[in-house]
């Protein structure tokens, strides 16, 4: 049960390991194009349907009728990654159950975006895990987890990268392990874990609003929060000119710089080749971006066509 790119990984590795895939379960086709007359698979359909995959497409995961035809395949064990939350109805079916792939080392960053989260407050390690669906969104007992560091440059596409492969190994270690314990392997309740784990940081989904950069906070918090929504979503500001005009401006890459911010969080200190903004305490010099109906540029080429660029701020 997925629908992203990043679940096709674990399919791939289900199908090249010869476990017996007998159908897939995924989200609706969506409409695309300018009239929506064009309908769009998922990525795990589009998989499915080239191995000749069975695929079910429910609207409502309690559709009676999707219930039962699910039931008909009478598969032994569910495998759910970057899907949807699941009726009990659902992920207590199987005779060995319903575990699900998930992007964090929980039970820390339980939720829909712990990628995202993980970036964005400057950690330097996050994981996949494996866990035992319950009636709760990501607190089922645990199987098998495993690490993935994260390196001061890499944005959210590289963790993405990094975890889908990752989070396709630990689905077969954790197969291997349901099937050395004859389907019931020893999984570990999260509230023994999360005794010696201090503050838990939740995944929530992000939303437009989440994404708008705030200046106030330093050059080093900035810049996690642009590499924790890059390339997707895309932080954002409002380039605010001097007669008040505001235009949305989408921020791709930074770089952290020791100079220390001598006007307030916000302003702009730019000169032919360079542009700067001011943080909450040190000067944080933008490379990559995209003004709103423009195409995404590097810094440089930005300024070539921006006059007057020390009078508008960052907002």
């Amino acid at each position: 049960m997925g629908t992203p790119e990043f679940a096709v990984e674990t399919l791939r590795a289900l199908v090249d390991n010869d476990y017996n895939v007998v159908a897939v379960v995924t989200q609706p086709d969506k409409p695309v194009g300018r009239h929506g007359s064009v309908m769009r698979p998922t990525a795990v359909k589009s998989y499915a349907v080239e191995k000749g995959i069975p695929v079910l497409q429910p609207e409502k995961m309690k559709d009676p009728d999707f219930v039962e035809a699910l039931r008909a395949y009478n598969a032994n064990l569910q495998v759910v990654v970057a899907f949807r939350m699941l009726p009990e109805v659902v992920w207590d079916m199987p005779e060995y159950g319903t575990f699900n792939v998930h992007a964090a080392l929980l039970p820390q960053y339980r939720g829909a975006a712990p990628i995202n989260w993980a970036v964005i407050n400057g950690e330097k390690q996050t994981g996949v895990t494996t866990f035992f669906l319950d009636k709760d969104i990501d607190t089922g007992k645990i199987i098998m987890r495993l690490p993935f560091d994260i390196a001061d440059d890499y944005n959210v596409e590289n963790v993405y990268d990094g975890l889908m492969r990752l989070g396709a190994k630990i689905c077969i270690m954790t197969l291997e392990k349901i099937v050395e314990a004859d389907g019931y392997p020893e999984a570990v309740p999260q509230d023994e874990l999360i005794a010696g784990m201090g503050e838990l940081r939740p995944a929530p989904k992000i939303f437009i609003d989440t994404c708008h950069v705030d200046w106030n906070k330093t050059a080093k918090e900035v810049y996690d929060f642009v590499r924790g929504l890059s390339p997707v979503p895309g932080a954002w500001s409002l380039l605010t000119a001097p007669d008040g005009s505001e235009k949305m401006i989408k921020i791709y890459a930074t770089e952290k710089t020791e100079l220390a911010a001598s006007e307030v969080p916000g302003s702009i200190v730019a000169d032919r080749k360079n542009l700067y903004v001011c943080a909450g305490d040190n000067l944080l010099r933008i490379c990559e971006l995209q003004l709103s109906g423009r195409r995404r540029m590097t810094a440089s080429d930005f300024l070539n066509g921006m006059n007057d660029i020390n009078c508008y701020r960052m907002k």
